[in-house]
Order: C-alpha cells, then structure tokens, then sequence
C-alpha cells in the first residue's frame, strides 16, 4: 500500500513539473513575439504648405498609358486547338495568334458546294428547256433563286471558317492570354489582351489659368521621372473642351516610343517653357503619396494622419503646386507616410 501511494506522489509530482516547464516556456515564447499594436502612434516629420514661385518653366505631371490596349475576342464558336504567341511576345498586324477547331465547319462548307455545284447544273439545264418552251419561266426563276441563296450560305460558312482563326488587328505586345489549348470558346470570349507602346499617351491636368499656353498640334518637352534630365518629344494631339470641378482641363500629349525606352504607368511631366513665374500654394514632392494621376497627402489633425486626395497644378524637381484640397494651415507629413494608413496616430520629434 505504501508503494503505491509513493508511486503516486512521484507521478503527481512530476505532472506537476512538466506543467510548470511548459507554461514557463509558453511565457518565454510570447516574450519574444512581436505583436504590432496598432493603437501606437507612428513618429513622423511635418511641415505646412508654402508659397512657392515656380519660374521659367512649368511641368504638368501625369502617367503615360499605351496608344492602344484592347482585349480581343473570339468570333467563333468552339475548342481551341492552336496557340501561336505567350505573354510578353511581340506580334505583327494580321499575324495568326490562336485557331480555333473548324472541322465541322468545312465538312458544312464541302456540303454547300456539292448541292451549289447541283443547283448550277439544274438552272443550265432549265435554261435550254426554257429556250425550246418545255418548261415554265417560274420554274427557272426558282432554280436561279435557289443558285443565289446557296452561294450566300456558302459565303456565310466561309466568314464563320474565317471568324475561327484569331489575328492581331494591330502590331503590340501580349501582355494577357486569357484561353488554354482545349479551351472552349464562344462569341464574345476574351482570348488576349494586346497592347500597342510605339506611342504612349500622356494626359494633364492644366489650370485654367494656363490652358491657353496649349494648342492643338504643338511640340513640347516630357520629362520622365526614372530618365532625369533626359526630354523625349511629344505633340499635344487633344485638349479638353470642358474643366472638371477644380477648372482644369486635360491635355494629351502623344510621345513616340520607337525604342521601347518608355512604357505604361510610369510617371511624366509636360514642360512647357513660361515668361512669368508663378507664385502659389504647394506642397514639398516628398509628401506625395500614391501616384501624379490621383495625388495624395497625409493631413495631420490632432495627431492623427488623414489620407487626403488633392487636385496638383504646375510642378518642378521638389514642389507640386496646390490647386485645391489643402489649405495653408493644415500640416502634412512629409517623411514617414510609408509606415501610415488613413487614420493613423502620429506623432513628431518637431516642438
């Protein structure tokens, strides 16, 4: 009896050792793991929107988009059996890129021209009996008109032979493919997305105050944000006839692109050569936030960071004007955005 309640101490001692080891060893693992409190306010710098003269040249900044970018679908029905490009190939105008399987669409067309081929034979033959009256006129302008509506469902099946082999209406880049062999396609199906960068357009957002310094036709300088000092060449081919809430009007500049230097969704400015400076509210490049076509801040209000959408003007290498949505008074951050969402707690090393 005794060896049995002995066995039975050691056994509940150890239990107890073994649980107090695992929940020492839980603390230490929860001590070492990191748990981000999103209720600790981020440190960051702010300034205020200044008045900025900006001199003998103005940069209207935007994102250049492809001349031409289109989903192609298909126009036939059935599997696809042939695939002739991937993604990222270069294609010509008219180039074959898929086939899709028009078996039974010849078999149907074979069929078209066998009873064609017998309609012709049957109008000759009742033509001469016509000739000799043994035959009535109706008759044979039944067989004619029998002749006419075959070789229209013969052109019919060849425009649908046609539909099944998919080609490039213009020379680009696959930059999607959407079908796999053995997919099964119908009218309407998106099979590739083709994108044309030979020429890029660049569109701005202008002033009013400036829109009349564009015309249609005009040779101007692009800047591109990754080449410098570097200018590409570009004409203004569109100028909007209408200004959007904020009074500014877009303008498209068309830039050729015959080396590939240039492609979709970088950034580029408009420089445009002025004989007066221009003094106006703006707010340091840094603390830009996003992309030039939809231009953001942080704007702090009691220690907190608010993602603010604003409309830019006029810009050169470190100041973006402000046409409207930021007021001169308010503070935006300007180093250490990248640690903040919309509605962060800051705070500042700034007294």
């Amino acid at each position: 009896m005794r060896r049995v309640i002995t066995i039975v101490i050691v056994a509940v001692v150890l239990v107890g050792l073994i649980v107090f080891k695992l929940m020492s060893n839980s603390k230490e693992v929860k001590a070492k793991i990191f748990i981000n409190d999103v209720n600790a306010a981020v440190l960051v710098k702010t300034a205020s929107p200044t008045t900025h003269s900006f001199e003998s040249s103005l940069s209207f900044l935007g994102t250049f988009e492809p001349a031409r970018q289109n989903v192609i679908g298909s126009d036939a029905n059935g599997k696809v059996i042939s695939i002739r490009f991937e993604e990222g190939d270069q294609v010509r105008q008219g180039q074959l890129l898929a086939k899709v399987d028009d078996e039974m669409l010849q078999l149907q067309l074979q069929n078209a021209e066998v009873g064609l081929e017998g309609q012709k034979n049957d109008d000759k033959r009742y033509s001469n009996l016509e000739k000799e009256n043994a035959v009535s006129g109706v008759q044979v302008e039944k067989t004619r008109l029998s002749v006419r509506s075959s070789e229209l469902t013969k052109k019919q099946i060849q425009k649908q032979i046609k539909s099944t082999s998919i080609v490039a209406p213009f020379s680009g880049v696959v930059t999607k493919r959407m079908i796999d062999l053995g997919s099964f396609v119908g009218q309407g199906t998106p099979l590739f997305e083709l994108t044309d960068i030979s020429s890029l357009k660049l569109t701005v957002n202008v002033p009013e105050r400036d829109v009349l310094k564009f015309k249609l036709g005009q040779s101007v300088s692009v800047g591109v944000d990754i080449y410098g000092s570097r200018d590409f060449q570009g004409k203004i081919t569109n100028i909007s006839v209408v200004a959007d809430k904020a009074h500014n009007f877009k303008v498209q500049v068309t830039v050729p692109n015959p080396k590939r230097d240039l492609m979709g969704g970088m950034y580029g400015s408009v420089r445009l050569k002025n004989n007066e400076s221009v003094t106006a509210l703006s707010v340091p490049r840094v603390a830009l936030v996003g992309s030039t076509k939809k231009p953001q801040v942080y704007v702090v209000k009691n220690k907190v960071a608010y993602l603010t959408d604003f409309t830019a003007g006029t810009s050169d290498g470190d100041y973006i004007e402000v046409v409207s949505g930021i007021q001169k008074g308010d503070i935006i951050v300007v180093k250490g955005q990248v640690n903040l969402q919309d509605k962060t707690k800051i705070k500042t090393n700034q007294k």
